[in-house]
Parts: C-alpha cells; structure tokens; sequence
C-alpha cells in the first residue's frame, strides 16, 4: 500500500510498504516532491531495482569484511593481495562510510588522487577493481540499485618493457648464480646445493614454470621417456607460512623440455628417492623460497651481469621470447606457459609475435612471386 497525506504540521507524507510489510515514509514540504518519490519507488518496485534504504547503511569496512570472507574460491596468494590491497588503500579512505553514501563523482576523485600521488596507472587500477568488487556484491545482495564504480574513467595501464634474455645471458646468469660469494667456504652439501641454482635458472628459462610450481617439483614429476615436467602443484610463501595447492588457474599440464636440459637433471636425479623435492633450500633441504635463491646467489648473478633489478619471475618472460624465436606457435607457447587462453598469451606478449607479421608478408609474397613466374612462362 502506498499513499501521500498531508500531516498537522503543513508537510506531506509519503509512505509504502516493502514485501515484507514494512513500512518506509518521507517527509516533503511540497505535495508533488512527495508524490515524485512515491511514483520512484513504486517504479523500482515494478522494475525489481528497488532497494530497501537501510540494507545500505552498513559501513563499507564491514562490507569488505563480509565479500573477502565469503571469496571461497581465492589462493592464499590472491587473497593475501586483496587484503593488503583493502587494508592499505580502500579502507583507509572507505571504511566508515555506509554503502549508499559512495558517490560515482568521489571514487572518481579518488582514482585521480592516487594517479596524483605517483602510483602507476596498474597499481590504481588494481585498488580500484577490488573496490568495484565488493560494491558488485553489496548490489547482487539488494544493498545497492546499481554499483557507483561503474563509468569511473580509469588510467590507461602502461605497458611494461619486458626484458628477454639470450641464450648466452641465460647460460652466463646459470653459472654466476651458483658461484659461490668470494671468500665463502661452503660444506659438501650446501655446495652441491648451490650447484643445482644453476639448474634452477636454466629451468626457469627454458621451461617458463611460474616459482610455485618450480619450487613443488618432485623427482618423480620429471618423466625422462617423454621429456616432459609434469606441473601438477604450487608452492607459494603467504606471510611465512608455506601454503601448497595446485598451479595457477587449476590446470595441471605437461612442459617440454630441451634435451641438454633433460640431460643435466638426469644427472641431478640420481641416486634421488621419488618424492624428493627436485630443488630444495640451501639448509635444511626444504622448499626452495623464493627470497632465499635470490639472496643465496641469484640476485648478485644479475648485477655482476649487468641486469640489475632482475626478479626470477622474468626468466618466464624469457622462455617464452626463446620459445617463439624458436619457431613455436602462440598456442604452443600458451600450452607451455598454462595460459587461460592463447588469446592471454598473445595479449601478454604481442611484441614477441610482431616478427610473424613480417614472416607472413614474406611469404605470400614468395608464393606470388612463384605463380606470377609461372603465368609470364
């Protein structure tokens, strides 16, 4: 029911009921203000865009509390992100306002303040994309008629220069990461240890096996007659704690490998029980952490060669780079990498595929070449 009445006191009073037999009222000075709004929410009603006005008054910190919780699906690494993310720039500025007070104008006042303050185009995105997140939530749950952070102008993401090593880097980088630092007397085992850093290198750039999966190979993943590494888990370090799961985007699959490089793990394998870590720690003989390979030779390698900043992730960058000068193909290289799509891969690495262009016109002119040959005989 649904009705607008004049009170004692000269105002109008809109009132209705919700579904669940609720009652709402608005106050106007004017009989047509309060009639405007009745016909609105009467409209919103009809249209199933109506929003009860006190499910959004929740404050957006709790809110974000809520959506985070509820993200079942989330790796620890991914929900890690989203927490730091939420902690140290959503809420800040969000927390203790209620849903429906987020106005489209101030997120995009927001956006602009951070690109303001120096943040890269990527990073400001990213804030905003959780945000929109949780907000996405608060309308699918009848909290909000429609998600403010939609239409918000966003900077275009800049596209970041990769760096791809030669084969000659590749092999210089090996070497000098298991170099032991000047002046450093190492026992039996940490040597052979620091000796296998070069087989770790050569993995990462010759196969493109994101860290996790790299540092969760087993002996028994390494299968000789078909020349293949089999990645079927992850490995990823979340807050100290070592958390295992399977590899990105829950595809396992099977990663070629170059027989020079077959042929060196074999070596590295035997004698090894089959599940045994492939790479371990240089004490203890646990999982290989990321930051322990960097500090333990890896990161002195880059800078004695000049590639100073060099992250380990990069060598991914560099398989793929060898791979399609290679002559593999966009999904050959997505199958290697355990791309979603071919159409990520050639997304990710455009530049690498600009040279197909070129081998394309060459060839079509060559078969033209051919045929108009042919007729002039």
């Amino acid at each position: 029911m649904a009705s607008v009445a004049k009170r004692t006191d000269g105002q109008w009073r809109a009132r209705y009921r919700d579904a669940a037999g609720r009652e709402h009222a608005r106050h106007f000075r004017r009989k047509v203000d309060a009639q405007r709004w009745l016909d609105g929410v009467t409209a919103a009603v009809a249209s199933g865009t109506y929003v009860d006005p006190r499910a959004g008054r929740i404050a957006v910190g709790e809110w974000a509390g809520r959506w985070l919780e509820g993200q079942a699906q989330l790796k620890p690494t991914t929900r890690a992100r989203y927490r730091g993310i939420l902690d140290g720039h959503v809420l800040p500025r969000w927390a203790d306002r209620p849903l429906t007070t987020l106005s489209h104008a101030e997120i995009q006042t927001w956006v602009a303040e951070q690109r303001a303050a120096g943040m890269a185009a990527a990073t400001v995105r990213k804030h905003f994309r959780v945000l929109s997140l949780v907000l996405d939530l608060a309308v699918r749950d009848g909290r909000l008629a429609r998600n403010p952070c939609t239409g918000v102008n966003l900077p275009r993401a800049e596209q970041a220069r990769r760096r791809y090593l030669t084969h000659e880097q590749v092999h210089l980088l090996a070497a000098e990461t298991a170099r032991p630092r000047p002046g450093t007397r190492l026992p039996f085992r940490e040597r052979a240890v620091m000796d296998s850093y070069r087989l770790v290198v050569l993995v990462l750039a010759y196969c493109g096996l994101r860290w996790g999966e790299l540092a969760a190979l087993k002996v028994d993943r390494v299968d000789m007659a078909r020349r293949r590494l089999e990645v079927v888990e992850s490995v990823v370090e979340v807050d100290g704690v070592l958390v295992w799961g399977v590899p990105k985007g829950y595809e396992r699959r099977s990663v070629p490998v170059p027989a020079f490089l077959l042929e060196e793990l074999r070596r590295h394998l035997e004698g090894r029980d089959p599940d045994e870590l492939l790479f371990t720690g240089l004490r203890g003989g646990g999982v290989l952490r990321n930051r322990i390979f960097r500090r333990a030779g890896f990161d002195r390698a880059a800078e004695a060669l000049g590639l100073e900043g060099l992250v380990p992730h990069e060598l991914r960058h560099t398989a793929a780079s060898l791979a399609v000068s290679s002559g593999a193909n966009v999904k050959a290289v997505q199958r290697m990498l355990g791309h979603a799509s071919a159409a990520l891969t050639l997304d990710t690495y455009t530049d690498l595929f600009d040279d197909d262009l070129d081998a394309v016109a060459h060839r079509l002119d060559d078969a033209a070449r051919h045929v108009r040959a042919g007729l002039a005989d």
